[in-house]
C-alpha cells in the first residue's frame, strides 16, 4: 500500500473497530437494565433492537449524504456522536433516558459503513487490502471492546463503564482530524440543492436499474445468514457435551464463551485473507466460493462439534474465517458494480439490507431452534448459504458477460 492507502486503512479501520466495540457492548449492560429498572427482557430487547434498527434503516440517506459532503467527515461525526451517546448513558436515571442514548446512538452509528466504505472504494488505490485491513480493525473492536466492558463492570457500575467508553472514541476522532487524506469525492456535487432528496428518488431507481439489484439480493441473503448463525451460536455452543469446566483465578469461566472468542479472533485473518483475495482474483468468483465454503460448514458445524474439542475449534475456526471473509469481498464487488459518485449511496443499501432485511435472520433462526432445535437450524443455514452462492454464481456470469 502507499501512503495515502495506509492513511484510508488505519482510519476506516479505527472507525470500524470502535463502531463494532459499541455494538457489541451493548448487550452486555442488557441485564444490568432489566434488573435496575424492574422491566421484562422483551422491554429491555425492543429498546436495543430500535437502536441496531436505525443502522439499517438510515444507511441509505447516510450514503446519499457521504456522496453529497465527503466521507470523512461523517466517519468523524459518527465516531464522535457514538461516544457522546455513551456518555449521555451517565445521566440516563430512567429507561426513558436509556432509550433515548441508545436511539441517538444508533442514528450515529448508520453513519459509519456507507461513509466509511465509500471513503476507502473513492480514495484507495488497492481497494481490496484496504478492506482487508478495515475488516480486521473491526473484528478487533468486537473482542476488545467487550472484553474490556466484562472487566470494567467487575470493578465499577454501569453508567461510568459507559461513559468510560467515549473515551477512546475521542481519542478516535482526535486522531482521525490528523489523518491526510487525498481522495474523499468531497463536495463533488456540492452544487446540486436537492443532492438527497435526489439520491433517495431517481438515483436510487438508477442503481437498481443495472447489476445492483443482484449485488442487493446477495447481501441481504448474507444478512440472514449472518444473524441467523450468530445471534444463537453462544446459546449453540453452550450445549456442547466437549467442554469441560475451566476456572480461572478462583472464578468459573464458560468454556463456550471462550470457542466463542476464538471464532471472532480467526473472523480477523478471515477479512484480511478475503481483501488480499479480491485484489487477486475474480471478486465475484471468490463471493461464489466464499459462500459455497459457508455452506459445507454449516453442514458439519453440528457433527463436529460433538465429535471433540479439536474438531469443535477447527469448525468454529472455519465458520468464522469463512463468514468474515465474505464482508470485504462483497464490498470490493460493489466498488467494482457501481460507478464511483454513486458508492455512497450504494453502501448505505447494502447495509440497509444486511443490517434491516438481515435482521430477520434472528427471526428465522429462533423460529428453527424452537421447530427443530440445532440441526433445523444449521439445515437452514445451509440453504441460504447455498442461495447466497447461486446468486454470487449469477453475478459472476453477468460480470464475465459484460466484460
Amino acid at each position: 500500500m502507499n501512503a495515502s492507502d495506509r492513511a484510508v486503512a488505519a482510519f476506516t479501520a479505527l472507525g470500524h473497530g470502535t463502531f463494532h466495540g459499541f455494538e457489541l457492548s451493548i448487550p452486555l449492560f442488557v441485564p444490568l437494565w432489566i434488573a435496575e429498572f424492574g422491566v421484562s427482557a422483551t422491554v429491555v430487547g425492543a429498546v436495543t433492537g430500535a437502536s441496531y434498527a436505525l443502522i439499517g434503516l438510515l444507511a441509505p440517506l447516510s450514503g446519499a449524504a457521504a456522496d453529497r459532503w465527503g466521507s470523512r467527515r461523517l466517519v468523524l461525526l459518527s465516531i464522535g456522536g457514538m461516544g457522546a451517546a455513551f456518555a449521555g448513558l451517565y445521566l440516563a436515571s430512567t429507561l426513558v433516558g436509556v432509550t433515548l442514548a441508545l436511539l441517538a446512538w444508533g442514528a450515529a452509528a448508520s453513519l459509519y459503513h456507507p461513509a466509511g466504505l465509500s471513503l476507502i472504494s473513492r480514495g484507495a488505490d488497492r481497494r481490496g487490502t484496504v478492506l482487508a485491513v478495515h475488516g480486521a480493525g473491526g473484528n478487533v473492536g468486537m473482542v476488545v471492546g467487550p472484553l474490556a466492558v466484562i472487566l470494567a463492570l467487575t470493578a465499577a457500575e454501569w453508567r461510568t463503564v459507559a461513559a468510560a467508553l467515549a473515551v477512546p472514541a475521542a481519542v478516535a476522532v482526535l486522531v482521525g482530524l490528523r489523518v491526510r487524506i487525498d481522495r474523499d469525492g468531497e463536495g463533488e456535487d456540492a452544487d446540486a440543492p436537492d443532492t438527497l432528496r435526489g439520491a433517495l428518488g431517481a438515483d436510487s431507481r438508477r442503481l437498481f436499474a443495472g447489476g445492483f439489484l443482484l449485488v442487493f439480493a446477495i447481501q441481504m441473503t448474507y444478512g440472514v445468514y449472518y444473524r441467523g448463525a450468530f445471534t444463537f451460536l453462544p446459546d449453540v455452543l453452550a450445549g456442547v457435551s466437549v467442554f469441560e469446566p475451566l476456572t480461572l483465578g478462583g472464578r468459573d469461566l464458560e468454556a463456550s464463551r471462550l470457542a466463542y472468542t476464538w471464532l471472532l479472533l480467526v473472523g480477523v485473518a478471515g477479512q484480511y485473507a478475503g481483501g488480499i483475495a479480491s485484489d487477486r482474483l475474480s471478486p465475484e468468483r471468490t463471493l461464489m466460493g466464499t459462500f459455497a465454503a459457508l455452506a459445507l460448514v454449516s453442514v458439519a458445524f453440528l457433527p463436529l462439534s460433538n465429535a471433540g474439542v479439536g474438531p469443535l475449534l477447527a469448525v468454529c475456526a472455519l465458520l468464522g474465517f469463512f463468514a468474515y471473509a465474505v464482508a470485504p469481498v462483497a464490498q470490493t464487488v460493489v466498488a467494482r458494480t457501481v460507478d464511483e459518485a454513486s458508492h455512497g449511496l450504494s453502501f448505505g443499501f447494502v447495509y440497509l439490507g444486511t443490517f434491516g432485511v438481515g435482521a430477520l435472520g434472528a427471526l428465522l433462526a429462533g423460529m428453527s431452534l424452537d421447530i427443530g432445535g440445532s440441526e433445523a437450524l444449521f439445515a437452514v443455514l445451509t440453504v441460504v448459504a447455498v442461495l447466497a452462492a447461486a446468486l454470487a454464481g449469477a453475478l459472476a456470469v453477468r460480470t464475465a458477460r459484460a466484460s
